[in-house]
């Protein structure tokens, strides 16, 4: 099959699942309405092949990862999704098979999350395939959740499961000193951590109850050990937290039982997506019941106290752990 021109790849992929206001995306630039009492929230992320994913992964699921790493920073800003914009650098070898199946991808999520293409562009990449997306939402009006803000006495709390992507990522990628965990592994935990690296789920439902309790809150992409520090030395805080405190899966619990060296992976390794928030002690009850009523799981993990080092992890003997590498780095 030939491949179309860009004014055709736009019109076909694309322009179909294109939102209100971007005019079927045959103009430079959209339209958003703005809403009274309320303020816009904008966040970007990049994702690069062989850096945020694998080159030969679904191109649906390359294009839902794009798009839900970046609701995830308007999850943890407590704002609700209201379209996109998106940059697409494609390497000589693309094809519209693959175009394809990444645009039905990015049309179903963004069905999906209530958050609409508004438009972007898309170029020759000389390299590698890159996907960038700048995320637009809405908060109540001087309600958006910051990462500043974390004050002494605070509750830490995260949503979901910790370290699950980082390890399906060390699988698809182990070494030869990795052969003993990868082969102890089953099936269906395999299959459940590598799917965890592939598609994040970003915790959209819990904005009324951050926005209602937490004095600060961002989300889990570089690791927790470091993500933490990040938050908490904003405010000239610290915290020490039992690493026996932070929720795991039970694929990543029994691989943390057998391996113990993998709980440096779990807890430094990034890609988790999910949010880390720092609420008030007084509102810790309310904050737990709003958030079992939207269907999402949080953990306290420790308490917020001054500070000027980073956070102190305690192994299951309560010695302090020692981190190789406490975050994710690009550079």
């Amino acid at each position: 099959m030939p491949r179309p021109s860009e004014d055709a790849l736009i019109a076909t992929y694309f322009a179909p699942i294109a939102g209100a206001g971007s005019f079927g995306l045959r103009d430079d630039a959209a339209v958003l309405t703005y809403e009274p009492g309320q303020d816009l929230v904008a966040t970007k992320d990049m994702l690069v092949a062989g850096v945020h994913f694998f080159a030969d992964d679904p191109p649906g699921a390359v294009a839902r990862k794009a798009l839900r790493v970046n609701l995830s920073d308007l999850a943890a800003k407590g704002a609700e999704p209201r379209g996109f914009l998106l940059g697409l650098a494609l390497p000589e070898d693309w094809t519209p098979e693959w175009l394809a199946g990444f645009a039905q991808g990015l049309s179903e999520d963004a069905a999906d999350y209530a958050c609409p293409l508004l438009g972007g562009d898309t170029v020759k990449s000389n390299g590698s395939l890159v996907v960038s997306i700048t995320a637009l939402g809405a908060v109540p009006e001087h309600k958006m959740i910051l990462r500043e803000g974390a004050a002494a006495g605070d509750l830490l709390y995260v949503t979901g499961t910790i370290g699950d992507a980082a390890l399906g990522l060390r699988l698809r990628t182990s070494a030869a000193e990795d052969m003993e965990w990868t082969k102890s592994i089953g099936q269906m935990d395999a299959a459940f951590l590598a799917g965890r690296y592939l598609l994040p789920q970003p915790r959209l439902f819990l904005g009324a109850a951050l926005r209602a309790h937490a004095h600060a809150a961002m989300d889990i992409s570089d690791g927790l050990a470091g993500d933490l520090a990040k938050l908490l030395q904003l405010t000239g805080m610290t915290a020490e937290i039992k690493a026996a405190s932070v929720p795991l899966s039970k694929a990543a619990l029994k691989l943390a039982r057998e391996w113990p060296f993998l709980l440096e992976t779990i807890l430094t390794g990034g890609d988790d997506y999910e949010l880390l928030c720092a609420v008030p002690a007084s509102e810790g009850t309310a904050f737990e019941a709003s958030a079992k009523a939207e269907g999402i799981a949080v953990h306290k993990i420790g308490t917020a106290k001054p500070g000027d080092g980073p956070p102190v992890f305690k192994d299951k003997r309560g010695q302090n752990m020692v981190f190789a590498q406490p975050s994710f780095r690009h550079f």
